[in-house]
């Protein structure tokens, strides 16, 4: 009888040790989507899955039927993914679409809901209001932003509004009319931002989420440097500083964010190229790091992941280093929500490559795990 006992409590230790190492495995996994330029080799949309203990990455599925799919965005639960077609020929508007898919919450693969167009050409940035009502979306060439309402079942509405923006900047190549190239929310969910590199402002406006309307705020803009180039914008978790990053003069400035009002105060400006270089190069994304302590962002001919540490109680950066891309031309990168890794897509290269973050200093470090996939621009991860 002891030793009948003693067997079962030796099989229950056993079943917990391994129904433990098996959900502890499960957990270890996190899934992300890849969009990509399909005028090459590129299939469309990618799915990855990345062992968040070693940085290990295997290919889940490939995602057709969908054209130059180079921005994405999921709403909160993970229920659909929207993708921009960043094309200038969908209709006779000449117009670039958007995309909705839902996503399979067994086997991750996409179903696509519907078409529709984006209203401007070449949408090359796309996001989801906090509430999940609404799509927002960035028309670079169209120079105009589109609020789009999201139907029950996941697809989006034919009906839109669109903001038109004027303008001009000093750089005659680039910044001939307006290029919106960035649209999104606070982390309030409060104020929406557009950032525009051809006019060098970022616009602030509220939306209106029971009629998805555009209005505009007591401060509508703010100015950057003629020939700045502003691209993307990114937060600090408490709302308290904002960094944008220019393309064109390739610096980083950061600002103090006004909660009540949406305003952007100046503070200072960064460089993000190391001091000599003189090639060309053009920067693309920027990073917050979940804990709020690091800023990261990617320059395109340097080929490198440049590092800041944020000071948390004014916003201030100090340079850390440059860590090489790994790749040509990292067009985007994204950090997994536990901030234990940096996944970096390097477009002309075909390739994506993971770096380690050190929750310490903020420096990265390669895994050896990497990708290959053709003309990467965008990974978003599930939540």
């Amino acid at each position: 009888m002891k030793s009948t006992i003693l067997l079962f409590k030796y099989l229950t230790v056993l079943l917990m040790v391994i129904t433990y190492s098996c959900s502890d495995e499960e957990s270890s996994e996190m899934y992300f989507f890849v969009g990509t330029y399909t005028d090459g080799d590129s299939q469309g949309i990618y799915q990855y899955k990345i062992n968040t203990k070693s940085g290990e990455l295997h290919f889940v599925n490939a995602t057709g039927d969908v054209v130059n799919p180079s921005y994405l965005a999921l709403n909160a639960d993970n229920k659909f993914i929207y993708a921009v077609n960043e094309v200038d020929n969908f209709d006779t508007s000449g117009s670039g679409s958007i995309t909705a898919f839902s996503i399979n919450n067994e086997t991750k693969k996409l179903e696509k809901l519907n078409t529709i167009s984006s209203r401007g050409a070449h949408p090359c940035y796309i996001s989801v209001d906090q509430t999940n009502r609404f799509v927002c979306t960035a028309n670079y060439s169209g120079g105009n932003l589109s609020v789009i309402p999201i139907l029950t079942d996941g697809s989006l509405s034919h009906d839109s509004f669109v903001v038109m923006h004027r303008g001009s900047g000093i750089n005659e190549m680039r910044q001939g009319g307006p290029h919106v190239h960035f649209v999104d929310f606070d982390v309030d969910g409060q104020y929406m931002y557009a950032v525009d590199l051809g006019i060098d402002r970022i616009v602030t406006y509220k939306l209106d989420y029971i009629g998805g309307n555009v209005e505009p705020t007591e401060y509508p803009f703010t100015e950057l440097k003629p020939g700045a180039g502003p691209r993307h914008l990114s937060f600090t978790p408490d709302n308290k500083f904002a960094y944008v990053i220019n393309e064109l003069d390739n610096t980083i400035v950061s600002f103090k964010v006004d909660r009540s009002t949406g305003s952007l105060q100046q503070l200072a400006t960064y460089n993000t190229l190391p001091d000599g270089f003189e090639g060309t190069s053009y920067c693309a994304d920027i990073h917050v790091h979940p804990s709020g302590k690091y800023l990261y962002g990617s320059n395109r001919g340097h080929n490198s992941i440049v590092i800041f540490k944020i000071d948390e109680s004014s916003g201030a950066l100090r340079l850390i280093g440059h860590e090489p891309a790994k790749g040509d031309w990292p067009r985007n990168f994204a950090i997994d929500p536990t901030g234990k890794f940096l996944l970096v897509a390097n477009q002309k290269s075909d390739n994506i490559f993971v770096f380690r973050i050190n929750q310490e200093t903020g420096a990265l470090e390669y895994t050896s795990h990497s990708a290959e996939v053709p003309s990467p621009v965008c990974i978003r991860f599930m939540r």
